[in-house]
């Protein structure tokens, strides 16, 4: 919860321009990010939001002029900061992004060295203590700024993890959304013998054909009508930061990120049989049962990308996954990462000369689910209570690791609250049974809607 400002969350900062982030609540939190921190050197990138370059800007004035050199990456993704955390020699990174958030929004996201996420538990709330009260010291020689294109060394990164001897030559179409993604296609290309077919991969701030979040349905035909008009092979597309990708089969049909969890994490499991897997508790069968059959060990984590890091540090875990399309590796500093999960699903394909449909086809008819499914109510932990009420006192098991989850024998949920607005989040799967998901699913959101307007 943010001490002084709306606009400090419990993971980063996000908040509307000029009212809340413009440049001069930048240099502050610059300034304060370098008193607290007390870095010798900050990698800087940032997203091709109208106002990134100005912030961006910004913060690093912030930086210099209180001692700390500067890396400057420029346009970037937030990954490319992760990297430049840990591969630099530099003592953390920020990001300016407002990721999926609508064009007038912007933001910040900061690490620390090794690209250790920095939030309210571990540091935020110092930084926004500092840029409340506003006094910061300022060093008799400031730091210094290099700017750094450092696109072609991460491309290269990204093309060793995977086996590009066995890849063939897919049809791939790539949708930047309009977000920063389309410059690192551009360097990452060259390394792989895909044939790219390009949708909205100019970066463009004023977000002209839509805010860059492939998990509202609205904007899922752009990817999937080009997927269909070229006969690609496969579909990607990413969030405006490319922290998240979305993956799509051959027929355009968008596909839940909760099968490629199981997916990549049996792909891994196949070069370091034991490891620990971690996954959210939105949906979890089919991930627990590819990652046991594949002899690895999983481990069930809080949603959120602080939680699953922790956890995964924790565990010294091989790979993460969330159902949201956030994927974590322990080869790239137990962060997210959203060009791995793609490049790893089409060695898969090329490895076995199958479809993503068939590769994930028995997966599907085995744990039919839901999708997510979002209700505002006017009292969402009283609904949360009531589900529970109803639900608990039969079922074999009952959990509170993130929300409410219940588990029957051949079918369980998850009702968990939104961390800012008032939803509530619903995921329903079965045992090989779609016509008892619906009813469930049904069933459950009856009782929820009954709820509104009870408190």
């Amino acid at each position: 919860m943010a001490l002084h400002y709306p606009f400090f969350k419990a993971y980063d900062v996000r908040g509307r321009v000029p009212d809340e982030l413009n440049p001069d609540m930048a240099r502050r939190i610059g300034a304060a990010f370098a008193t607290a921190r007390q870095p010798r050197s900050v990698a800087v990138g940032h997203d091709m939001r109208l106002s990134s370059r100005e912030l961006a800007d910004a913060v690093i004035e912030g930086l210099t002029s209180c001692g700390v050199d500067v890396i400057d990456i420029g346009l970037c993704g937030t990954e490319e900061v992760y990297y430049a955390a840990f591969d630099l020699p530099a003592d953390g990174g920020i990001m300016v992004t407002a990721s999926h958030n609508p064009a007038d929004y912007n933001g910040f996201k900061f690490v620390g060295p090794g690209a250790v996420p920095i939030s309210s538990d571990d540091g935020l709330n110092e930084i926004e203590t500092l840029v409340f009260e506003n006094e910061f010291p300022v060093a008799d020689v400031p730091g210094q700024v290099r700017e750094q294109d450092r696109k072609h060394r991460y491309a290269a990164w990204l093309a060793s993890r995977v086996d590009t001897s066995v890849l063939k030559p897919l049809k791939i179409v790539v949708n930047g959304g309009n977000g920063s993604v389309g410059p690192l296609i551009d360097a990452l290309e060259p390394h792989l013998p895909f044939q790219l077919i390009r949708v909205h991969c100019s970066p463009d701030g004023r977000l002209p054909n839509g805010v860059p979040n492939p998990l509202l349905p609205e904007n899922r035909a752009a990817t999937a009508d080009a997927v269909r008009s070229a006969k690609a092979d496969l579909g990607v597309a990413w969030d405006g930061d490319f922290d998240r990708c979305f993956l799509f089969d051959a027929q355009g049909r968008f596909v839940e990120g909760y099968y490629i969890v199981g997916l990549i994490a049996e792909a891994m499991l196949k070069r370091d049989r034991g490891a620990h897997i971690v996954h959210d508790p939105r949906l979890t069968w089919n991930t627990i049962d590819m990652v046991r059959s594949a002899g690895g060990i999983p481990v069930q984590s809080k949603t959120g990308h602080a939680f699953i890091k922790s956890r995964m540090r924790a565990e010294d875990a091989l790979y993460g996954g969330e159902m949201s399309a956030h994927h974590y590796f322990r080869d790239f500093a137990y962060c997210d990462n959203g060009n791995l999960p793609w490049l790893l699903v089409a060695q898969l394909m090329c490895e076995q000369g199958r479809s993503l449909a068939s590769l994930l086809e028995e997966r599907i008819e085995r744990f039919p689910v839901s999708g997510e499914i979002n209700r505002k109510i006017d009292d969402p932990q009283a609904a949360l209570k009531t589900v529970e009420a109803r639900y608990a006192p039969d079922a074999l098991k009952v959990e509170h690791v993130d929300g409410l989850s219940v588990e029957y024998a051949d079918w369980r949920f998850n009702l968990r609250l939104s961390n800012t607005e008032p939803l509530v989040r619903l995921n329903v799967e079965s045992r090989g049974n779609p016509a008892l998901m619906q009813d469930k699913t049904e069933e459950l959101l009856s009782l929820i809607d009954s709820q509104q307007g009870t408190s």
